[in-house]
């Protein structure tokens, strides 16, 4: 039997009453913990796991499927509206979509957004639904030093262009990278000061949450004395031809870096919206509006956010290896069913594989027939009078991240944070180099103990992979064209002699 066979077969089981109704309730479930600062689908998925036990399997799965789905959206919405990301994927988002909000275009960057998350979870469903075997089978040979050079690119080429100045850029990220070395990860203490609940590290959760949620209520608090409330005034709930035509491209394009880096084993989602928004900032016609609410800048990472979420799918249906949290919670319920993900997953439990892909662009249509017609409502949280707006996001911030470990140690750590994300915003230091340097510093460095590992220690075992010398081509060939770019430059004094022979 064919794909596509099977395919109408899980469509059938799919459409049945009692399935819709838990891929409405995921959808919806996954949206509304999206919005909430520092409670992601995972948190959700792993509160969830105890209905295993008396849930048929496709139901559950196409449950946590939606939510999946959903928080990635919803992540968008919080990180538009109130510049607090729900999601680490969701960082990028808020540079433009809450200046945006800010003048007026929220409904329109909720509209990008989801008409984006919609194009691009489509295209990603159907790559993963005709791809998967043959996708898993490619990536997987990838080796330590292909990794490692990409997320090299990543933090340099982010850390460049953010930010009015490169120094600052800098800073923040080594911050970052320092804040992603404490723990333990090598066998050695590492900035722990001999507390033990620093052994693991700080979750990554409760540092965006922090320097997001926490920082920008501080600083908004810092403020409100200084200043009137103003209330940001709110657009129509619908894109113009204008915005059609800026959108469009930045779809297909966010999709093109989303779904190849969600399949990685070392992907994520983090990886290709950032990359996708040094992408649209580069080939933008209008490049001045970035960082004043570029609907480009929305587009296009939202686009990758949910075709990463789809590729994300590949390595855990086809070769049983997550590479995100919330993967990682969906594998643990396919283990609670007794079901073994990898190769043989397709033709043991066929029906069920099935089931779930169709679920897929079920859900996908749901979150936008959903979504998009409640896109004055979400944008209606802006008129909340912001003492009210910022208690909250204090709230339910707290809650989130003592969430992630039930330890009240971690609201210590949020608010440490969140006083260094309130002095980077006081100074000028752009924050998100900070949110990748913890992101991806213990992924860049677990990748450089394997490579090195590998090779008995032999540096040139970085340089040994096609990808690899691929990247470092790229970097060396940016590095030059900066440093010639700054050699063309006139020194300020021959600037002085041009303007005095003016």
């Amino acid at each position: 039997m064919g794909s596509f066979d099977l395919l109408m077969q899980g469509f059938e089981n799919a459409v049945t009453p009692t399935n819709l109704l838990y891929a409405c309730l995921g959808v919806l479930l996954g949206t509304a913990v999206g919005v909430l600062p520092g409670i992601g689908p995972a948190m959700t998925l792993a509160l969830l796991l105890p209905i295993t036990y008396s849930v048929p399997p496709a139901s559950a799965l196409i449950m946590f499927a939606g939510i999946y789905y959903g928080g990635m959206y919803g992540g968008s919405t919080t990180s538009i509206l109130l510049n607090t990301p729900g999601e680490s994927s969701s960082v990028v988002t808020a540079i433009e979509g809450n200046k945006m909000a800010k003048a007026g275009r929220a409904a329109q960057a909720l509209a990008t957004a989801a008409i984006g998350s919609f194009v691009a979870g489509t295209i990603g469903t159907v790559l993963l639904v005709l791809f998967a075997p043959t996708v898993a089978s490619q990536v997987v040979k990838l080796g330590a030093p292909s990794y490692f050079a990409i997320m090299l690119l990543a933090l340099l080429a982010v850390t460049a262009v953010l930010g009015s100045s490169r120094l600052r850029g800098f800073i923040a990220l080594f911050l970052g990278l320092m804040i992603g070395l404490i723990g333990t990860q090598t066998g050695q203490p590492r900035l722990t000061f001999g507390s033990p609940l620093l052994a693991d590290g700080i979750d990554v959760v409760v540092v965006a949450v922090a320097i997001f949620a926490i920082g920008e209520a501080l600083w908004v608090a810092a403020h409100l004395r200084r200043r009137p409330l103003e209330i940001i005034p709110v657009g129509q709930p619908w894109m113009s031809r204008d915005d059609w035509g800026r959108s469009w491209k930045p779809w297909p394009r966010g999709t093109a870096f989303g779904f190849p880096f969600g399949a990685l084993p070392a992907g994520g989602a983090e990886l290709p919206t950032f990359l996708s928004y040094v992408t649209e900032r580069r080939l933008s016609k209008t490049p001045e509006e970035f960082g004043h609410g570029a609907i480009e800048g929305v587009a296009g990472p939202e686009a990758a956010n949910n075709a990463s979420a789809a590729g994300t799918l590949v390595p855990l249906l086809a070769i049983g290896l997550p590479t995100t949290a919330t993967a990682a919670v969906m594998l643990l319920a396919f283990q609670s069913y007794g079901i073994q993900t990898g190769p043989e997953l397709f033709d043991t439990e066929p029906l069920l594989v099935w089931t779930l892909l169709a679920s897929l662009f079920i859900g996908n249509t749901l979150l936008l027939v959903l979504n998009l017609p409640l896109a004055p409502l979400w944008a209606k949280l802006l008129q909340t009078p912001r003492p009210y707006l910022y208690a909250g996001i204090l709230f339910f911030a707290s809650l989130g991240a003592y969430s992630v470990n039930f330890q009240s140690f971690d609201l210590l750590i949020l608010l440490i944070i969140g006083v260094l994300g309130l002095t980077m915003r006081r100074f000028g230091l752009p924050v998100l180099p900070l949110i990748i340097g913890v992101i991806l510093g213990p992924r860049l460095e677990a990748q450089l103990t394997e490579a090195l590992a590998i090779s008995s220690g032999q540096v040139s075992t970085l340089w040994s992979e096609p990808v690899a010398v691929l990247i470092y081509a790229i970097i060396l060939g940016a590095l030059a064209y900066v440093v010639a770019k700054g050699l063309r430059k006139p020194a300020p004094s021959d600037e002085k002699k041009i303007e005095v022979n003016r």
